[in-house]
């Protein structure tokens, strides 16, 4: 083994190796895939991500190195960071440090040089699965290092929003004059999304998962945000009694991703975890109301059950599975029709990736306005 010899392992025992990048050490996560071609800061910080060994299809990454303007968050989310070919040096005029002394700055581990499509394909095969990286230090033997993995915990049943969400409460003032204000439950926030907000003349109230309904309330704000976020919506129970509450009162709802799955299950709905989830930046969504496809960003590895464009019943009245993407068939937003209610399994925000989908954050600004 050389110095900077690294080796991911999956819990299928299977070996990747290559060269140490960023950190080095040892880290432990579920290894997953990404698709985008761009936006690897924003993946990279991305709560969403969190306890998560990425793995980038793209060939070439860090070619525009790193800035401190584009983090979703206030730190690297990824578990560990897995790439084929790492650039060389920046070359971006927004660049302020390299990519690889970012992800070592930060303690994150990571590993470079290997056949990413080679580990793409077997997790198409096998499904998301356990994984860890191991270099310096932490290097040993396959069969201990296989049994390291094999002891870590699955994502499934996994608890994580608390381990990003903020702290203290804090809001995103509106541009211009404000039109509505929002309290937004941050499950695992994007900086992005008050942002987007904000332009729209809302003023977000970003609150801790843990909020209870008088908190969230506080203040009769015009709406309620349900953000994205990392982990199994079923371990979620707070954030799916406080949104059946937010229902009950008719407050108008918007939630996207995890948020998605938390109203969905509020209303009933179950969810699963995928073999092999949706993370990309080219994910077709067809909107079963109005027959239009959206071309969205989306990071997520549980879905919700149920047959797209059917109507079911809720505890509070009729629920259109309204949206689905053509790849796969999987439920991608649920619409309620007789509470002012609906979400997304995807990121109208998205940063970076296409903005097909911007125009929800008008749509839940127009239901306010009806409300």
């Amino acid at each position: 083994m050389t110095a900077d010899e690294a080796v991911l392992v999956l819990e299928d025992g299977s070996l990747h190796r290559g060269e140490a990048f960023g950190a080095r050490g040892r880290t432990l996560g579920e290894a997953v895939f990404a698709t985008g071609m761009t936006g690897y800061q924003e993946t990279l910080t991305d709560p969403s991500y969190h306890r998560q060994i990425v793995v980038a299809t793209a060939p070439h990454i860090g070619n525009t190195g790193w800035n401190d303007e584009d983090d979703e968050s206030a730190r690297i989310q990824v578990a560990g960071y897995v790439v084929r070919d790492p650039a060389r040096r920046p070359s971006n005029w927004r660049s302020q440090r390299d990519l690889a002394d970012e992800l070592a700055r930060q303690g994150v581990v990571g590993l470079a040089g290997v056949d990413t499509r080679a580990v793409t394909r077997r997790l198409r095969e096998a499904g998301s699965m356990r994984a860890g990286i191991f270099s310096g230090d932490a290097l040993s033997d396959a069969t201990s290092m296989r049994a390291t993995v094999l002891d870590s915990p699955e994502m499934a049943g996994a608890d994580l929003a608390g381990a990003v969400t903020t702290t203290e409460p804090y809001t995103v003032p509106a541009v211009g004059t404000t039109r509505f204000r929002v309290a937004a439950l941050d499950l695992g926030i994007k900086a992005n999304t008050p942002r987007m907000l904000a332009e729209r003349g809302i003023e977000t109230r970003v609150l801790p998962s843990t909020a209870h309904i008088e908190e969230l309330l506080e203040g009769g704000p015009d709406g309620v945000f349900l953000s994205n976020g990392p982990g199994d919506p079923a371990t979620a129970s707070h954030a799916v009694a406080l949104t059946s509450e937010v229902l009950r009162r008719e407050v108008p709802l918007f939630g996207i991703c995890f948020g998605n799955q938390i109203l969905s299950r509020a209303l009933g709905l179950e969810t699963y975890k995928m073999r092999y989830g949706h993370r990309g930046i080219n994910i077709p969504v067809v909107d079963h109301t109005t027959g239009t496809v959206a071309i969205t960003s989306q990071n997520h590895g549980f879905a919700v059950a149920g047959e797209p464009g059917s109507r079911v019943s809720s505890p509070v009245g009729t629920v259109h599975l309204s949206h689905s993407c053509p790849n796969d068939g999987t439920v991608e937003g649920v619409t309620c029709e007789d509470v002012p209610a609906f979400s997304v399994q995807y990121h109208p925000e998205a940063a970076a990736g296409p903005h097909d989908a911007a125009g929800l954050f008008d749509r839940f600004a127009d239901l306010m306005g009806s409300h």
